[in-house]
């Protein structure tokens, strides 16, 4: 009896699968790309404000190439120009040159709103009174960027170098956009601080006011409004007046 001989099962083919992903990149913006978004992370996990500051000065000399030292100079007030962080002491010395002569890139980057290169402190004529006044500190060369903090806030990132022409179009391309995630950081930082010091100071009247409360047997708008009158006689802030009442137990008496 002939048996029939039954054809091989068809096994299906295996496809390769295709990954949909591109092939990551290599070039220098990739890596320049990959060092921002680390700085970004540093910056973003500071616990506050000052350690904010550091932080960016620290990360500019890590990233901007050419960079030695770097300091953020800030406006408080109308008239004052501040050194709010600094890698060494050199650099707070070059700032208060450019402060109490009125002139250095830094200025210029801060009320011009744009990016200022100093190639080399020998052949700068832009300055001549900051020039002279830094005159063997070590500092050669200077960039400096306006960093964007809010419509009433200015602020730049310096960044100094011990030779001449340390400084490249690369080194302006890269610290821009360093500048950038800068303003950034610090503009939320500033803005947790400040919410920060807004429930400490409610807090702090609040103590006070439930302390009126309780010995004076005063509602909370009457409490408060005595804790105001203090403040308006005596000419001291209402803060200060809550605190100095809940460090003593008393209110300093009216006149």
């Amino acid at each position: 009896m002939n048996v029939e001989s039954r054809p091989d099962p068809v096994r299906p083919r295996r496809i390769r699968a295709t990954s949909s992903r591109r092939p990551r990149a290599t070039g220098p913006d990739d890596a320049l790309a990959a060092r921002l978004a680390e700085a970004a992370r540093v910056l973003q996990d500071e616990p506050g404000l000052d350690a904010t500051l550091d932080g960016i000065v620290r990360c500019a000399v890590g990233t901007v190439p050419g960079a030695w030292h770097a300091a953020i100079t800030e406006v408080e007030g109308r008239h004052r120009v501040v050194t709010s962080a600094a890698t060494g002491n050199l650099v707070r010395r070059v700032d208060q040159a450019q402060y109490d002569t009125g002139q250095g890139p830094c200025l210029t980057a801060l009320f011009e709103h744009r990016t200022v290169r100093m190639p080399d402190v020998a052949a700068e004529i832009r300055w001549p009174e900051f020039v002279r006044r830094i005159d063997g500190l070590g500092v050669r060369s200077m960039l400096s960027f306006q960093l964007y903090l809010a419509r009433d806030s200015l602020g730049a990132l310096n960044l100094y170098a011990r030779e001449p022409g340390a400084f490249t179009d690369e080194s302006e391309r890269v610290g821009v956009l360093f500048a950038a995630h800068a303003a950034v950081a610090m503009g939320n930082a500033r803005k947790l601080a400040q919410l920060s010091q807004a429930l400490d100071v409610r807090d702090l009247i609040g103590q006070a006011k439930g302390i009126l409360m309780e010995r004076h047997r005063l509602t909370g708008e009457q409490a408060f409004a005595l804790l105001v009158r203090a403040s308006q006689r005596l000419n001291v802030k209402l803060l200060d007046v809550a605190r100095d009442l809940i460090e003593t137990g008393e209110l300093v008496d009216l006149p």
